[in-house]
């Protein structure tokens, strides 16, 4: 169905471990807002879409925010590779290190599991795009919150990447509906 590429879309090369920037940066991976919801939206309502290019790029976008998913789990798990017990226990990631130990596992940087609630698709094409727009501009301020915190350059840098990619997702939706808005609804 696809052809997988065994390297990044993004390089990650973390220097410096840091499981308290991990804790954070997990939101993006199974928060709200993050790539696991983001990437099963897109793939869920390619199926309903009625123009075959729009479901093309949900299909795009939505296998690109699997890549996404593969880039913050190598940033979690550079960020806690070859940690001691003593570093875990002074870490914001103790808690999440009791039931994970340093495993990537899909949740907000608050502790809440990642759950399906936290994406929609209800088969009417403006309603699911304009829902993708939001969720992108959400993704965005996300990233911006995390470059807020972070100074790390070994971790902004493929954040920034990730953060980038969240606008042009976000202007591919807003001219997916646009342009198809006539065709959508013909009435």
């Amino acid at each position: 169905m696809w052809t997988y590429e065994k390297r990044l879309q993004y390089p990650v090369k973390i220097s410096r471990p840091n499981p308290d920037l991990a804790s954070l940066i997990v939101s993006q991976l199974g928060g709200p807002d993050g790539e696991i919801g983001a990437s099963m939206r897109y793939l869920s309502q390619r199926y309903a879409m009625p123009k075959s290019n729009v479901a093309g790029l949900l299909t795009d976008i939505g296998t690109e925010e699997l890549a996404h998913m593969e880039i913050v789990s190598a940033i979690i798990y550079q960020l806690t590779r070859c940690l001691s017990p003593e570093q875990i226990m002074a870490s914001k990631m103790a808690p999440y290190y009791v039931d994970h130990t340093t495993g990537i596992y899909p949740v907000a940087a608050a502790g809440t599991p990642y759950s399906v609630y936290s994406f929609a698709s209800k088969g009417d094409p403006i309603t699911d795009l304009t829902e993708d727009m939001a969720a992108e501009q959400k993704a965005r301020t996300t990233y911006d919150n995390l470059l807020r915190l972070i100074d790390d350059p070994d971790v902004c840098d493929p954040i920034k990447f990730l953060r980038e990619r969240e606008i042009v997702h976000f202007q591919r939706f807003g001219e997916a509906i646009h342009t198809n808005l006539r065709r959508f609804f013909p009435y």
